[in-house]
Order: structure tokens, then sequence, then C-alpha cells
């Protein structure tokens, strides 16, 4: 039996231990915002906090998060959710595909990084991609993050 600590909430699971935390998360627990996308820490779309730092589910073994604070798009925070609300203002999504894991490396970013500079952007996002392109939107919704959170 594994014990996770998902989005505040325990969920002890049976499952083999090198089972990707991916799986864990979609299959047996039932949160599906976290996407595959290819199985090989690629693309980002399966990025989930573990310790408040954008981590690739697919690529991860549950037996190494047990005790560990992680957090899904389902899950919430100051940053998540002032991103959230940048992403709809900028209109970042297009498909959706990916933006579970882009939100959760921005959220990784800015809880590591109260004002980061475009080369920080670029550098923590280069580990996703978006298929349909909006980059610059991404960017844009990032830094109005950052200056929301500068008057508050």
């Amino acid at each position: 039996m594994t014990t996770l600590l998902i989005n505040k909430k325990k969920y002890t699971i049976d499952v083999d231990p090198e089972m990707p935390l991916l799986w864990a998360i979609r299959d047996s627990i039932g949160l599906t915002g976290t996407k595959f996308g290819c199985g090989i820490g690629a693309c980002g779309a399966c990025k989930v906090l573990v310790d408040n730092v954008a981590t690739y589910s697919c690529l991860t073994p549950v037996s190494t998060v047990e005790g560990k604070n992680i957090t899904t798009i389902e899950g919430t925070s100051e940053n998540l959710q002032l991103l959230q609300k940048s992403w709809e203002e900028f209109n970042v999504p297009q498909c959706g595909y990916c933006q579970p894991g882009q939100l959760i490396t921005a959220t990784s970013l800015l809880n590591s990084n109260k004002n980061p500079s475009d080369t920080d952007i670029d550098d923590a996002m280069s580990g996703n991609i978006c298929r349909c392109g909006t980059y610059q939107r991404i960017k844009n919704a990032i830094q109005h993050t950052v200056e929301l959170k500068k008057h508050r």
C-alpha cells in the first residue's frame, strides 16, 4: 500500500511502487486534470508540483513521492489561482491540453521567484510544449500575474 498526499488530502492506494505517479493520480485516484502527453518527460503536459517543484509525473515512480506534498491542477494556491485568472484574461488556452502542465510550471516558477525576468520565464517554461503555439500569451499571463501580486 502506498499513501500519497495530493492536494492536501491523503490517498492510500494499492499499486506497484514503480507505477508512474501520473497513472496513480489519473487511474487510481481519479484526478484527471493531469494529462498524458508523451510518456518520456519531453512535453510537460503531466507536470505536477512535488514539494513545490514542477515534476514530470510520467517519469516519477509513486515510491519516490510517498510523504511529499503533491499538487495537481485540481489543487489550490494563491499563485495557481492568480495564474488561472490571468490565463483567462489573456485567452491563453486554445485546445487546452497542455494547460495543466503550463499552469503548474508557472506556479512553480512564481513560488520560487516573485519577480522573474523574461529569461527566467523562458527558462522555466522551456520544458512545456504548446502545440497551438500560445507561448507569447503564456508569457504575457505570467508577467501580468507578477504585476497583480505587486499591487496586493
